[in-house]
Order: structure tokens, then C-alpha cells, then sequence
């Protein structure tokens, strides 16, 4: 028997290759959203097209470097492209050639594979005539406007494929091999693995709180201390705007977000204000939430601190407009023990008492942000790890669950910002939230995650990445 060709479909995040996967199999396997990254694992179907056309297509996660995740997931698509006899790069055609799109497909054009550029979202003339010219600049042997989830312009790309995808001479009666699908121990293994990268030194710091906090006053006095490089970006006044510094090595992007409201009072373009808060939320690192110290903490900074939670952010929390209490002692015990009563959730955070209006102490916070995203980004070795783990196990055994015994065999940390800690173990769902939290805090007792949130789970052994 003639061996099978190896199809594989590479690209950006988000721009349509697990829709082809779906559309070649004629059925939906592969998870598509929205959402950035959705595809972490390599996924490998047989597929036949034409009736005698047997191939198998391997649909590969989104190539992508903003993560260290990401850049695994990156290696193992291009893996697949090495391996693959067919190369299939799906772009965008909603948006202008990236970049990024055309270094890759330079490259994957010097493996010297029949290789085709997908301009993908193509869903009517008019997005023909805007975008597909743009993308004939890559130079493809064969670029191809389409929509896939309009299954628009199909046959022609059907048609290529054709050209290098043989009938099958007979009938093979041999059982089908297994689908291939990377499971959570694989990812980790080759997370080890991998070649060390380069330092991550950008950090991206969120400026949080309700209307009339100080966030503003904040931004200016931090950009009048000591910075060395500061390069504003241009936004309008209901977006986030940025300003970006250079601090201890690092680039510091802070982004001062528009007052937050209580619900109720958020209304027409306040409304898209705070949406779009939640997105910049979405993609920070660490949150500076600032609080009035002369009101103390209310409902709304509780509701707003839940969003730091949400986004598993790293968490400075700042007590402004201090300089009115002039450093009073019993004052700041009464406020902090306020606030850790309040925000109970936010326990691992710090806190720092400042006046931006003054500038007490605002130099502190530029220490403590480059502090903090060296312990959101720190990688716990697997021994290490399971050092702790053991101690922890030997005080404290976990429960039984329904009379049954539960076994926890190792732990690893399988991904960083924030740091994400595996409990591999026979009964996942035996792990208590209560017993989570108490390792939560043997693994803080012995390692250093002042400001930091851990993200803790039980699997089982060989459980996928992204069953959760």
C-alpha cells in the first residue's frame, strides 16, 4: 500500500484552521471560537475526498510567541509542517497582510512542499476586491480566496489537492491507526524539553479602580520617576490609554482604564468603556488596584477586585491619597485589616499606602510590579515541586472520598503566568477546594508567590491539556 500524504493546515491564531479541519472531515471535531489560542493540541484525522482520496490532515494550534505555552505549541506546528508531505497556511482575509504571516510563509516556503496560501473569510465580492489582491504580494504557487465557514470557493482548492493526493489502488481492510492526539503529559514533557527562550521582560500593568481614585494621578506620578524611554500611544477618551517605560531592564506598558461605575449607572458609551477594560484585562499581567483610602473599601471595589480574580492577574493592591492620615500607625493596622477582611479572595496580594498627589512612596511601585512578574512568570522544577508535595502529603493526607482511597502521584507546573500547577492523581475529582487551598499554601509557605495567584488542579495521568 502507497503510504498516506500527510496533510498539515499551519497559521495565525484565529484565522480559520480548525473551520478547514472541520470542513475537510465534513464534521465538527475540531473546537472553534473566537477566542485566541483555542487550538493548543496537534490533531490528526483521516479524511478522503473525491470518493478515492485518502489522506491524512493534521490540524495544528495557532503559531504565536506571546506566551511560553504558545511558543511550544508554535514548535509543534512547525514540527508538523516538516513532517507533512502538503502544507496548507490559512491567513485572514478580513485584515491587511501581517507581518508576522509573511516571515512564515517565506519559511515554510523554503521547505519545498507543494504549499498553498487559504486567504480564509472571503465571504463576498466585496471582501474579494478589499483584501485577496493584498496577499498575492506572498508570492504562493497557488493562493486561494475562500470562505470556509460559507464553504465559498471550494472547488478549486478541492481541486489542487487533488493534484497530489493519489487514488487509493485498493481496498485496505487493515484496522485504522489510532487518532493522534497530544495528551497533557506530552505538552509538559516537551515544555521541559524545550529550548530555554529568551528572558520575557515586557510586563503589562493595569491600572484598575473606581472613578476618582487616583488612577490617573498615579500613571503621571510613576512616569516622572525615573524612567528612561516613554512613548505614549494615541487613544481616544473612553479607550485605555497607554504609556509605555523602561524600568530594571524591563518595558512596563502601563494602561490608566476609565473609571469603573456601579452597574446600574453604566450606561450607552461608558458601557463600551468598561467592555473594553475587560479585554485590556484580559491581556495584562499584573493589576494595580487602587483604592480611596479615606472612603475604605465598598461593594463596587470588592466587584471590581472579583475581576482580578477572573483574569488570574498579579495583584499590587495601592491604598491612595494617604498622605492625608499622615502615616498614622493605628490607621494603616485598621485599613489593613479592612482590607484583608474585604477582599479575602486577594490574599496573596501586597499592599503599598502612597499619595500620587505627593509622590509618597509611588517609587516603591515600580520595585514591586518588576518583583511580582518575576514571581508570575517563575517555573517551579518538577523535583522541587514534588519535594513540598510530598511534605505537604505527610502532614496532611488527603480525605477519602465516598470510602475510597485517593492517590496523588506526582505534580508538575505546566505553564506560567500565571503559574499553573497539575496534581496528577487517580481521582481528580477528589480534590477538595479545601485541600487545593491548603496546598495552595504549603506551596507559598515554601516558594516565593507574594502577589501572585496559583492556578491548581487535579488530572489524571494522560489526561489532554484542555480537558478540564
Amino acid at each position: 500500500m502507497t503510504q498516506l500524504k500527510k496533510v498539515a493546515i499551519l497559521g495565525r491564531p484565529n484565522v480559520g484552521k480548525s473551520s478547514l479541519f472541520n470542513r475537510l472531515l465534513r464534521q465538527r471535531d475540531a473546537i472553534t471560537s473566537d477566542v485566541v489560542g483555542t487550538t493548543r493540541d496537534v490533531k490528526k484525522r483521516m479524511v478522503t475526498i473525491s470518493g478515492n482520496r485518502d489522506f491524512e490532515v493534521i490540524d495544528t494550534g495557532g503559531i504565536d510567541d506571546s506566551t511560553e505555552m504558545f511558543s511550544i505549541v508554535k514548535k509543534l506546528s512547525l514540527r508538523a509542517a516538516d513532517e507533512a508531505d502538503i502544507i496548507i497556511y490559512v491567513v485572514d482575509g478580513k485584515n491587511i497582510p501581517q507581518e508576522e504571516d509573511r516571515e512564515l510563509f517565506y519559511g515554510l516556503q523554503q521547505l519545498g512542499k507543494p504549499l498553498a496560501l487559504v486567504v480564509n473569510k472571503i465571504d463576498n465580492d466585496k471582501d474579494e476586491a478589499l483584501r485577496y489582491w493584498d496577499f498575492l504580494e506572498f508570492g504562493a504557487e497557488r493562493t486561494f480566496p475562500m470562505s470556509v465557514s460559507h464553504n465559498r470557493y471550494m472547488n478549486d482548492f478541492y481541486a489542487w489537492l487533488e493534484e497530489y493526493i493519489p487514488e487509493r489502488e485498493e481496498e485496505d481492510n487493515s484496522e485504522p491507526e489510532e487518532d493522534e492526539e497530544l495528551s497533557f503529559e506530552d505538552i509538559v514533557e516537551m515544555v521541559q524539553e524545550a529550548d530555554e527562550e529568551e528572558e520575557d521582560r515586557e510586563i503589562k500593568v493595569a491600572i484598575i479602580g473606581r472613578v476618582n481614585t487616583g488612577k490617573s494621578s498615579l500613571l503621571n506620578a510613576l512616569l516622572n520617576e525615573e524612567r528612561a524611554v516613554v512613548s505614549p500611544v494615541a487613544g481616544t477618551t473612553i479607550d485605555p490609554i497607554d504609556e509605555e517605560m523602561e524600568y530594571r531592564d524591563h518595558k512596563i506598558t502601563f494602561v490608566d482604564t476609565a473609571g469603573i461605575r456601579r452597574r446600574g449607572r453604566i450606561l450607552g458609551i461608558e458601557k463600551y468603556a468598561f467592555e473594553r477594560t475587560e479585554a485590556m484585562l484580559a491581556d495584562a499581567d499584573i493589576a494595580l488596584l487602587m483604592i480611596d483610602s479615606t472612603v475604605g473599601v465598598v461593594e463596587l471595589d470588592e466587584r471590581i477586585a472579583n475581576l482580578v480574580e477572573k483574569y488570574k492577574l498579579g495583584c499590587l493592591i495601592v491604598l491612595n491619597k494617604w498622605d492625608i492620615h499622615k502615616d498614622d500607625e493605628e490607621t494603616y493596622k485598621k485599613a489593613v485589616e479592612d482590607i484583608r477582611d474585604e477582599l479575602k479572595f486577594l490574599h496573596y496580594a501586597p499592599l503599598i499606602t502612597i499619595s500620587a498627589k505627593t509622590g509618597l512612596r509611588v517609587h516603591k511601585i515600580l520595585d514591586e510590579i518588576v518583583d511580582i512578574y518575576g514571581r508570575y512568570k517563575q517555573r517551579i522544577p518538577t523535583s522541587k515541586l514534588n519535594e513540598v508535595l510530598k511534605y505537604a502529603i505527610n502532614r496532611h493526607h488527603i480525605p477519602t472520598v465516598n470510602g475510597g482511597v485517593v492517590k496523588i502521584k506526582f505534580a508538575t507546573q505546566y505553564e506560567t503566568k500565571p503559574p499553573k500547577i497539575a496534581i496528577i492523581m487517580n481521582r481528580p475529582d477528589g480534590l477538595h477546594f479545601s485541600y487545593k487551598r491548603y496546598l495552595a499554601n504549603i506551596f507559598r509557605e515554601k516558594f516565593d508567590f507574594v502577589g501572585v495567584p496559583l492556578d491548581i488542579g487535579g488530572r489524571k495521568r494522560g489526561q489532554r491539556i484542555d480537558d478540564d
